[in-house]
């Protein structure tokens, strides 16, 4: 009986995402980007600069049919650059949101479900890292550890995870008064195996749909570190170290930073527009007021 109520919520969703024509064209653009990122080395016309190889001779040569995005400043190909980027920005979004998602969610749901002097300290934890900017927080973090990718990311899952932690509380409290949890209480059951077995599958929902628009706010936040040089560093062809050279050569050679940083535009912009759609689709009460169901 579960098994067919599950495919048919499955298959309810999956017919309206197709109705979406938002979320439909943001998964496009996403699942091109990882494509993109997966074969990078196979695609890539030129691998060794888009490693970092510098070619003295092809300085700031603009578009063309053999290097369609035009070369920068030691004369690497800008589009090779910009398809190796991609592996690294897709890759901080997720590193930093499933950080942040196995951090929080299982001190949220704790918190949540047994309350009192656990509810107390695990929540005045997570209000000391919410009590300071995400970015400011982890811009302190980076610099304390020291420049770099790695760094970069977990200063980032550091400062993301007491979010999931509120979002995960939130929906322990409302579901642990539900019959089947109640239920699973008066037969014994352990506490810690209600948490994992029962209030996190019903809890995925908000979490998938956060998860999925921080994605956007995690690349935007790594490119911002990688900016200011506290992220990423040369020759690495992160999209906001290749923004932050090339800024200084805009007027005169304009593709330099316009095309990574466009990629880094699309790639934000459709995770936004998937998870705002996601959360549509998966949000009973949503799918009542449009007349859905």
């Amino acid at each position: 009986m579960n098994k067919l109520t599950l495919s048919k919520e499955t298959k309810i969703t999956l017919k309206l995402i197709k109705r979406d024509k938002l979320a439909m064209l943001s998964l496009l653009i996403i699942t091109f980007f990882i494509i993109v990122s997966i074969f990078a080395p196979f695609i890539v016309p030129y691998p060794s600069q888009g490693e970092g190889l510098p070619v003295p001779e092809k300085r700031f040569l603009p578009p063309s049919f053999e290097n369609p995005f035009g070369t920068d400043y030691l004369g690497r190909d800008v589009l090779s650059r910009v398809i190796f980027g991609a592996r690294i920005s897709l890759f901080v979004g997720i590193f930093v949101v499933c950080v942040a998602i196995i951090i929080g969610v299982p001190l949220g749901l704790i918190a949540g479900y047994f309350g009192g002097k656990v509810d107390d300290v695990l929540m005045r934890i997570t209000d000391v890292f919410l009590s300071f900017p995400s970015l400011l927080f982890a811009i302190a973090l980076v610099a304390t550890l020291g420049p770099g990718l790695f760094n970069a990311m977990i200063s980032l899952s550091i400062t993301w995870w007491p979010w999931y932690a509120r979002l995960a509380r939130a929906q322990a409290v409302t579901i642990k008064e539900q019959p089947y949890i109640l239920a699973s209480q008066v037969i014994g059951v352990k506490g810690l195996t209600i948490v994992f077995r029962h209030l996190l599958p019903n809890a995925l929902t908000p979490i998938i749909v956060q998860g999925t628009m921080d994605m956007s706010s995690a690349i935007l936040a790594e490119a911002g570190l990688s900016f200011i040089g506290l992220g990423a560093q040369a020759p690495s062809p992160e999209w906001g170290l290749m923004v932050s050279t090339g800024r200084i050569y805009l007027l005169n050679y304009w593709w330099f930073p316009v095309f990574p940083g466009l990629a880094i535009f699309l790639v934000a912009l459709a995770f936004n527009l998937f998870g705002d759609s996601l959360r549509d689709v998966l949000d009973p009460k949503s799918r009542k007021a449009g007349g859905q169901m």
